[in-house]
């Protein structure tokens, strides 16, 4: 994928809006991926949490469907400049998988079934506020949009939500994932336009 331009800076928008600066709406689904797609059969997949000790949590796609679902509703805000509002998914929050996940860590590195990498501080993934997402619009989520199973992280660009999501790594100090370590800003807030570091 492609580096996207730099985008104006303007003024936050008005209290209310659904639009963060930068940003136009889409009424569709654009798909964007940083390499080839993995094609992962629900039978071959897993998920696992490493904590920075070491101790490793795991489950396979029985295991995820036998966990309490939830089903947000959230706008979608991509680097490149689109964002799609309305979007309704199915899948399990990561209060529930961390739950019995003991840890002092303070970051989280996600990597992906054919290798990207993320990072995301701990606090981001908890409170309500991330998805280990296996449905989009009642239908089961399709490879190109990340299935079987994707990390949805609503609350910053999508490029935090990572496709085809295989492992969390719990640690102690910050890495920086794949676009981060190519110029990507290490958070992505698109409320602040955090689109590049130094943004």
């Amino acid at each position: 994928m492609a580096f996207t331009s730099r985008g104006f800076h303007g003024r936050r928008p008005p209290a209310g809006t659904k639009l963060p600066p930068g940003q136009y709406e889409t009424t569709g689904f654009p798909v964007l991926s940083a390499g080839p797609t993995p094609r992962i059969r629900q039978d071959d997949w897993k998920l696992s949490v490493t904590t920075e000790a070491g101790k490793q949590h795991e489950w396979d796609w029985a295991g995820l469907m036998a966990l309490p679902a939830e089903s947000p509703t959230v706008d979608l805000h991509c680097v490149t400049k689109w964002s799609k509002f309305g979007t309704e998914w199915r899948g399990v929050s990561l209060d529930t998988l961390l739950a019995n996940v003991h840890t002092a860590a303070e970051y989280a590195l996600v990597t992906s079934y054919g290798g990207y990498t993320t990072n995301i501080p701990l606090a981001d993934l908890l409170d309500g506020k991330a998805w280990i997402v296996y449905g989009y619009d009642g239908e089961a989520l399709a490879p190109e949009h990340g299935g079987p199973a994707r990390l949805l992280v609503p609350h910053l660009y999508l490029w935090k939500s990572a496709k085809w999501v295989r492992n969390i790594e719990l640690r102690q100090s910050d890495v920086p994932g794949f676009w981060e370590s190519a110029g990507y800003h290490n958070y992505g807030d698109p409320w602040r336009e955090q689109r590049y570091q130094g943004d």
